[in-house]
């Protein structure tokens, strides 16, 4: 096994740059812990940005992959896969029903709704209003519909008909809505923009301009959904049904697998031939779908998240009126964002020295996205090193953001 150092001179040398990565080498995953190759334990509270929601390695889902892998690994969607089929009846049932279709990540789920919305409305209608600090992917239409000016640098020209509104400004959206326009497409919960909880009644807003004026309505899913916030999908929470719905991330458990979930109504408008995903929908991440949606329901962890959410809300709001330099605590679920006043990277690297694993979005907002299996005892041992850590940045005496 090489170490940490070995591993990286191999990446300097044959390995893209385009990645920020830290000078560690994890070599192996169980449960809420990770080790690398000098047998360092972490306590990951960002497993997988988001992909591991029911920790690493879950067995289930290990049990799933290696009985399907050594069956059949992949065929095309040309032909039938039982556990497709299954799968996507299990995600229709938990959601508002419907018809899935099957990628590899999120990127391309929100490609799927973004032809589907312009297949819908015809060829006149082909404007998408986005939100801004929303995230919606890394291809160049879902760069585009991330209205974050940071992500755009160099890649002009961007895809034409994307218009953007200030996040909650419904007015604003209003306004932006013409004859042209065919869907609004946002997060329920923004996760990369910093864990932003909509202000009450701005998606049923949303809804109800998406009715009145014959627009689609997309819920980019891929970071709420499948139990992350304590429900099966965030739009639960606030009694909104999107026309739309994209998944990706925890999906599969760990494993690559991405879906567009929409009704049966408007399917049939993504006709045949003008979208496909070669391993969409694989017989891998079918069988680690199924086991990961299983496992969530077998093992009570909607409940797990929702006694772990108030744990969060009560533990930050007691620091919050500790440090000052804390400017704002937003938990819903398993999804926990602590805005600084001053940049956060150095509590992230803090945490790093402890064996801790968190994320900082925004420059200033300490993102958690723990495992719906966490303990009450892990959340509190990493909230403790967190805590160190904030206080060691608000002594240094950091300038404001």
């Amino acid at each position: 096994m090489l170490s940490s150092s070995e591993t990286c001179d191999l990446f300097a040398e044959y390995v893209i740059p385009n990645y920020g990565r830290y000078a560690v080498n994890l070599v192996r995953g169980e449960g809420n812990y990770v080790w690398d190759s000098e047998g360092n334990k972490y306590l990951d509270l960002f497993p997988g940005w988001g992909c591991n929601l029911i920790g690493h390695c879950p067995p289930a889902v290990v049990k799933a992959v290696q009985e399907q892998v050594a069956t059949l690994i992949h065929v095309p969607n040309s032909w039938h896969v039982e556990a497709q089929g299954q799968w996507a009846k299990m995600l229709s049932d938990r959601s508002f029903g419907g018809q899935a279709f099957f990628c590899n990540s999120g990127a391309e789920a929100n490609e799927a709704a973004i032809k589907l919305a312009r297949l819908h409305h015809g060829p006149d209608r082909y404007k998408i209003i986005t939100f801004t600090r929303g995230f919606h992917g890394r291809t160049i239409a879902t760069t585009t519909a991330t209205a974050q000016p940071k992500y755009h640098e160099g890649l002009g020209p961007l895809v034409a008909g994307f218009q953007y509104a200030a996040h909650g400004d419904l007015d604003g959206v209003r306004e932006l809505i013409d004859e042209q326009t065919c869907a609004i497409m946002i997060e329920p919960i923004q996760g990369e923009g910093g864990v932003n909880i909509p202000q009450e009644g701005f998606l049923e807003g949303l809804r109800a301009l998406c009715d009145e004026h014959d627009l689609l309505l997309i819920f980019d899913e891929v970071q709420t959904g499948c139990g992350r916030t304590g429900e099966w999908f965030a739009y639960q929470h606030f009694g909104v049904t999107p026309d739309v719905m994209t998944l990706a991330k925890a999906l599969c458990g760990g494993v690559a697998g991405g879906a567009m979930l929409t009704t049966k109504e408007i399917a049939p408008s993504l006709r045949p031939g003008m979208h496909a995903a070669t391993f969409g929908g694989n017989p891998i991440a079918a069988a680690a779908g199924i086991a990961t949606l299983q496992t969530i329901e077998e093992e009570g962890l909607l409940a797990n998240v929702k006694d772990l959410a108030e744990f969060w809300k009560e533990e930050l709001t007691t620091l919050a009126e500790e440090i000052e330099i804390i400017k704002e605590v937003r938990v819903l679920g398993a999804m926990i964002g602590i805005e600084l006043h001053v940049e956060g990277a150095a509590v992230v690297e803090y945490c790093l020295k402890k064996g801790v694993l968190i994320n900082c979005t925004q420059k200033n907002v300490i993102r958690l996205l723990p495992a719906m299996n966490l303990s009450r005892e892990e959340a509190a041992m990493g909230l403790e090193i967190i805590a160190d850590g904030i206080r060691e940045l608000e002594a240094a005496g950091k300038m404001e953001v």
